[in-house]
Formats: structure tokens, C-alpha cells, sequence
């Protein structure tokens, strides 16, 4: 059985900092491109970044380019988001997902809350 679960969300002030965590098992994790996704109220859930499977091409939302970064440990079947300079609009419930080459991400993690107090 397929899990994602991430963690790390909390409340942080605007401009600072979280770093995500999102743990997989069940799968061949250093086969699976990693992404993760973001949902805040009333909005539908969107992209934010990716990372290819061996872990040497990411690609970012504009939104979020130059404050958040996507990496990953294959040994540890993990990938992390570390998202500075926090701001107002980000605050959201992240999710993190996997999918197989070109197909739709497949798998999904429950999220983790991601509040940012101005």
C-alpha cells in the first residue's frame, strides 16, 4: 500500500521560513517524479514545484520561484520543500504527490497546514 505523509506545516510570521517534509512508502521511490501541490479556501488546488526522479530537474510555479525549493533523498524515500520569505498568499494546505513519468500524479498525501500571520 502506497502512503504519503507530510509534515512540517505551522504558523509562521511573513517572511520567515518552513521546511516541509513528505515520506513515501510502498512505492520505488527513486522512480516516481515528486511534486507538490498547494490548496488554500476557496480555491482549486495548484501547482508549485516538481522534481524529477533521479533529482536533477526541478521546475517551479512563477509564484514561488527564488523563495521555494524542492529536493529530495532517495535513500530516505523523502522530498522536501523549503519555502522562505513566506508571504501572505501562501498560506495554504500542501500536499505532496508522485507520479510515473509522463502520466497524471497518481499518489497524494493528506497535507499539512501552512499558515502565515502578518
Amino acid at each position: 500500500q502506497v502512503q504519503l505523509v507530510e509534515s512540517g506545516g505551522g504558523l509562521v510570521q511573513a517572511g520567515g521560513s518552513l521546511r516541509l517534509s513528505c515520506v513515501a512508502s510502498g512505492l520505488t521511490f527513486r522512480k516516481y517524479i515528486m511534486g507538490w501541490f498547494r490548496q488554500a479556501p476557496g480555491k482549486e488546488r495548484e501547482f508549485v514545484t516538481r522534481i524529477s526522479a533521479i533529482g536533477g530537474v526541478t521546475s517551479d510555479a512563477e509564484s514561488v520561484k527564488g523563495r521555494f525549493t524542492i529536493s529530495r533523498d532517495n535513500a530516505e524515500n523523502t522530498v522536501y520543500l523549503q519555502m522562505n520569505s513566506l508571504q501572505p498568499e501562501d498560506p495554504a494546505v500542501y500536499y505532496c504527490s508522485a507520479r510515473l513519468g509522463s502520466r497524471d500524479y497518481y499518489y497524494w498525501g493528506p497535507g499539512t497546514q501552512v499558515t502565515v500571520s502578518s
